[in-house]
């Protein structure tokens, strides 16, 4: 790997051997003299947010009022509306629909309103025997059928297909997780010894049995118990997604199934399929095998339409005020259950609360007569506890135009500290900077070096990062645009998604310290002259 060098200050990078970005720590030169003086204006409207402020903000945000601002119920309207009026007090203009400061979003509330699956007259019971996402699933109320095809893996690649001339048109099929390997344990896709997509993205799977007709597919899981583990969560509860009451999707029809099932469904033709597997692991060769049971299923799904806001401050530049930058937190939460309250005081009742001091700051500015260059958006979105909803449908719905985007500066936790700095809070975990534009990163370690000295964090920046943050918060849906993107975080701690993450737990001075560093990197992006260079390559991930 590279080391990497900075003429401006003396960095020390701890680097990660295997990593593409930067994903080392970066310290400032404390020997150099930090300018403070407010005869720079940037360093006089820095000065501007302060932690005081802060807690007023987040005490009321994060309070049990609020019931924890679950999208779509009433907490979140409120801390909408909470944002919405702080805005107005700012005098900033009212850009959004009727003359607001809200861009409506849509979600559909998605769960099951029956789901059944018998084999041969024996019912099986979901989120035991079986399962199967509403939220990924076309609603169909009655299938009944005497015929099953197994089609090995489900694969159509160029090296190797099960599907062939095969038609499966209004069928349903039976698949196998992963992909063949021969008797020497190389892939017939990969042609080595690493597997390939196919086995890493199941519905690459899916998306070919829905332009084959595939009515149905049955996945034999290996382990269906810990996956059941892993995602009881997003089974049982609805799940939201954009829209307006109807939903389509890519994937065919589909359900997890346990081994026993697959034996059921099988039956008598289970030799074939030993026959088929032996021949497979020899040639590479996929043959269908016609299955006969009597499979009845119901997966009638419910949708219910729920209403949000994603909220929008702005600030019109000047010379440059066709180009924007955003500011974007997600001030949604995961609400209560029965009487506990999901407060979110760190996530994101942090960000939110930074985001609106940041927007102050630079209204104060407008109002002193030397406002921005560029355009600034203060974008708090919600639904990103859903999967990023908000800041998806902001990306695909832009108030102003995607190409005159210039970089996403985006603030989601920052007002904890983690175990890794617990005798140190003077840092922050830096997500994203490079990847898109190295401008973009430069820029935030210099202003790092003039006017905050705070350690710069690139853990998580690491390509082998096994918590994918950089595709886990709201910058992600600008990234996958092409538009430079810059996360903050201060990690997880103990109180992470839980009743416990409350104001009386926030470092309110931290959050002043790194909230003014924000407004210095935010006011350089938005007041120098060159539009930041992207010279970075859109990576395509989920959450």
């Amino acid at each position: 790997m590279k080391s990497i060098i900075f003429s401006f200050t003396l960095l020390l990078f701890s680097l990660c051997l295997s990593a593409q970005y930067v994903s080392g720590v970066s310290v400032p030169d404390t020997s150099q003299a930090l300018i403070t003086d407010s005869s720079d204006i940037s360093v006089m409207l820095a000065n501007s947010i302060q932690a005081k402020d802060m807690r007023k903000h987040l005490s009321i945000l994060a309070s049990d009022e609020y019931e924890g601002r679950e999208t779509g119920e009433k907490g979140n309207d409120m801390a909408a509306a909470y944002i919405a009026n702080y805005f107005k007090s700012l005098d900033l203009p009212a850009i959004g629909e009727n003359n607001s400061y809200y861009q409506k979003v849509s979600f559909n509330k998605t769960g099951w309103k029956k789901n059944s699956f018998s084999i041969n007259g024996k019912e099986h019971k979901h989120l035991w025997d079986y399962l199967a996402f509403a939220a990924m699933n076309e609603s169909m109320p009655y299938l009944e059928t005497d015929e099953v095809v197994y089609m090995g893996y489900g694969i159509d690649d160029k090296n190797y297909s099960d599907y062939g001339s095969k038609d499966v048109r209004g069928k349903v099929i039976l698949i196998n997780e992963g992909e063949p390997y021969n008797q020497d344990s190389i892939s017939y896709v990969t042609g080595t010894s690493e597997y390939s997509e196919w086995t890493q993205d199941i519905y690459k799977k899916l998306r070919v049995a829905k332009t084959k007709g595939a009515k149905m597919v049955l996945i034999i899981s290996s382990n269906l118990k810990n996956f059941l583990g892993e995602n009881r969560r997003f089974l049982i509860n609805p799940r939201l997604q954009l829209g307006d009451g109807e939903y389509k999707t890519d994937f065919a029809n589909h359900a997890y199934i346990s081994t026993t099932m697959a034996k059921e469904i099988i039956g008598s033709q289970s030799k074939k399929i030993k026959r088929w597997r032996k021949k497979n692991k020899k040639r590479g060769k996929s043959k269908k095998v016609a299955l006969n049971p009597n499979l009845i299923l119901t997966f009638d799904k419910n949708i219910d339409v729920l209403r949000g806001n994603n909220i929008m401050g702005y600030v019109e530049g000047t010379d440059k005020k066709d180009e924007l930058i955003v500011v974007s937190a997600h001030y949604d939460h995961l609400g209560k259950t029965g009487n506990d309250i999901y407060n979110g005081a760190d996530d994101n009742g942090s960000g939110t609360t930074t985001v609106i001091e940041l927007a102050q700051a630079f209204a104060l500015a407008k109002d002193m007569g030397a406002g921005p260059r560029r355009s600034v958006l203060f974008l708090l979105v919600t639904g990103e506890e859903k999967g990023l909803l908000g800041s998806e449908y902001y990306s695909e719905n832009p108030v102003f135009p995607i190409e005159n985007t210039v970089a996403n500066v985006n603030i989601d936790m920052v007002g904890r500290v983690d175990e890794k700095y617990k005798d140190n809070p003077n840092y922050i975990y830096v997500i994203g900077s490079d990847r898109l534009s190295t401008d973009l990163h430069k820029i935030n370690e210099d202003m790092n070096q003039k006017y905050s000295q705070i350690t710069m964090d690139y853990q998580y920046n690491s390509e082998q990062d096994p918590n994918r943050y950089y595709y886990r918060s709201d910058h992600y849906n600008f990234a996958r645009k092409g538009i430079p993107a810059i996360f903050f975080f201060n990690g997880t701690h103990e109180d992470y998604h839980r009743i416990t993450d409350t104001v009386d737990k926030i470092n309110f001075e931290k959050m002043e310290k790194v909230g003014r560093h924000f407004f210095h990197t935010a006011w350089e992006l938005a007041n120098r002259e060159d539009r930041i260079v992207v010279d970075g390559v859109v990576e395509e991930g989920g959450r």
